[in-house]
């Protein structure tokens, strides 16, 4: 599995820290933005689960911690479930401009 860890800018305007999983002898089946519960982190155990479960289905996962979350910059306190929404669009805007990932 080739891994890439991804920063990116959020909502808040804070770094976002996430990981690509890329299967290695293959071009992706396509690209999941795989969300957590919005209190938990890239890294609980069922994300982490799920996440290697589609890539050795032969998808490229994209997951990544919310701001205030996990390795990301900024303060939980100050998100909504709107900029929460927010940092999904940003990580999708990712994928689909730096990684030319197809947007469905």
């Amino acid at each position: 599995m080739a891994r890439e860890k991804i920063v990116f800018e959020g909502a808040l305007g804070e770094k976002l820290c996430g990981r690509l999983d890329i299967p290695d002898d293959r071009e992706p089946r396509t690209y999941v933005l795989f969300a957590h519960c919005f209190t938990g982190s890239k890294d609980v155990l069922a994300a982490k689960r799920i996440a290697r479960s589609l890539w050795l289905r032969g998808f490229a996962v994209f997951r990544f911690d919310f701001t205030g979350l996990g390795d990301s910059e900024g303060n939980f306190t100050n998100t909504t479930f709107s900029s929460n929404v927010e940092d999904l669009v940003a990580a999708a805007k990712y994928l689909r401009d730096v990684k030319r990932a197809p947007i469905f």
